[in-house]
């Protein structure tokens, strides 16, 4: 079966996870990075202030992401997205209307946490539970939803800021995304919950992530992107710098990244179908650790562009071929406690990465060897994670 069946047989639901996943795009890095300077004079925090209350309200979303995340295997889809839309509102009303700074930053968390946490592994989890013989398309057709979120939206938002406040854009925006998941709510075809909810003091069933040594070896080759992504998006200026590139250069690479991570998604979830999500998972870093040798060896504005168009391929393959590697691994029913773990972990490190870079560049290290910690990072995830694809487990019938 093709994408264009898949959407003429399944529209409702992948309509339900792609608007999940483009609603995510309120509590994204790069739309709170949009309105940081008005943001941070509202709360009244100079721009380090607000760095490091962001990285604090992240770290402690990453935490109720492994709290609340699992509910979603017992709590029916439909309340699931109500009580995450209810708090995502409730946050934006705080971050655009709280009269002092500690409830704004409360709002900022809200937002972080039911924006990019929950609404993502709403999105994810429906498409990788819902499917099975057609699970990568579907993963890879609705990440679509953070890609158009990623794409639309600076330019609309940079336009719109001619004639509305900030504050009245977030509205807008929200009243925009009010009209698109009313009908949902009401007449979408939500499906039920996989299982039932643990009884009040009572050992939950199921993964337990953290005490299972295969989550731990396949946790790096899962998180190489997620760091080393941030890592060149926070420290563009000396990575163009230290390459012999520009700023310019790198705005238009990262207009190509975008564009790369449609094909991406689309062959990546067409080949876990195919080929299956461990063959994938051996090779889907492939053109990313070819850019990082490409930025090393010759640098300049190719390497810059090899590292935003190898990392785009990469990015936009990597969600249909690790849900689905989640679900070999772990079954589909409990693929919301997997899933919430995972991204909780990807949030600690995305934290804690760029002040690690931060420090070694402060220390004089030129960015090439950052870049080749990169590779060493790579090629040592990928060895980890070899054991486990290559376990019954992950093989399948």
């Amino acid at each position: 079966m093709g994408y264009r069946t898949l959407l003429r047989d399944h529209r409702g639901l992948l309509g339900i996870a792609f608007l999940a996943l483009f609603t995510s795009s309120l509590g994204q890095s790069f739309f709170i990075g949009l309105f940081q300077a008005p943001i941070s004079e509202r709360l009244g925090l100079s721009a380090g202030q607000f760095g490091s209350a962001y990285a604090l309200v992240t770290l402690v979303a990453g935490f109720a992401m492994l709290r609340l995340g699992p509910s979603i295997d017992w709590i029916p889809p439909r309340r699931f997205a109500m009580l995450v839309l209810g708090t995502l509102l409730i946050g934006v009303l705080l971050l655009t209307l709280a009269p002092w700074w500690g409830l704004g930053l409360l709002g900022l968390g809200l937002v972080r946490l039911c924006g990019q946490g929950m609404m993502t592994h709403l999105g994810n989890t429906l498409a990788g539970r819902e499917f099975v013989a057609m699970r990568g398309r579907a993963l890879g057709l609705v990440s679509m939803g953070i890609m158009l979120g990623e794409t639309a939206l600076p330019p609309l938002m940079a336009a719109l800021l001619v004639w509305l406040g900030w504050r009245e854009l977030w509205w807008l925006f929200v009243l925009v995304l009010a009209g698109l998941w009313i009908p949902l709510l009401v007449r979408g075809p939500w499906p039920g919950a996989p299982g039932l909810r643990p009884q009040r003091g009572q050992r939950r069933d199921g993964p337990r992530p953290f005490r299972d040594p295969r989550f731990w070896r396949l946790l790096p080759l899962l998180m190489i992107l997620p760091v080393t992504m941030t890592g060149l998006f926070i420290y563009q200026a000396r990575m163009t710098a230290d390459l012999g590139s520009t700023l310019g250069v790198y705005a238009l690479a990262l207009t190509g990244m975008g564009l790369a991570k449609l094909p991406g998604a689309l062959l990546g979830g067409r080949w876990v179908d195919r080929l299956g999500p461990v063959r994938l998972a051996r090779l889907y870093l492939l053109p990313f650790a070819l850019a990082l040798v490409v930025a090393l060896a010759i640098g300049g504005h190719a390497g810059v562009w090899a590292l935003m168009v190898g990392g785009g391929l990469a990015m936009g393959s990597q969600e249909p071929i690790a849900t689905s590697l989640l679900v070999r691994l772990w079954g589909a029913e409990h693929l919301g406690t997997v899933r919430a773990t995972l991204s909780a972990c990807m949030v600690f490190s995305t934290g804690i990465a760029p002040a690690i870079l931060g420090v070694a560049l402060d220390l004089g290290a030129d960015f090439s060897l950052v870049l080749g910690g990169m590779l060493v990072f790579l090629v040592i995830g990928w060895t980890l994670a070899q054991g486990v694809l290559a376990s019954p487990e992950a093989k399948g019938p």
